[in-house]
């Protein structure tokens, strides 16, 4: 079975939003007192930044350089 590329963007947008909310929710219910020299909370919190970064990737518009256009400021050029 063929998959398109929007559903399996679709897909990994929903596990990461899934993944997250999973991270969100164990960060929450870590047991306190939490210092900065936990290694189990920091590894969740950097967990969570990785998966959130993910996620803004796939939102993130991508310029993809030709060599009509070097840069996004450049314009098309027309000859």
């Amino acid at each position: 079975m063929s998959t398109s590329i929007e559903t399996a963007i679709a897909e990994a947008r929903a596990s990461l939003r899934s993944a997250r909310q999973i991270l969100i929710e164990e960060i929450r219910a870590y047991p306190t007192p939490i210092s900065g020299c936990d290694a189990q909370f920091n590894h969740l919190l950097a967990l969570r930044r990785r998966v959130s970064d993910a996620l803004d990737a796939l939102d993130a518009e991508v310029f993809v350089p030709t060599p009509r256009t070097p840069s996004p400021q450049a314009g098309v050029e027309s000859r």
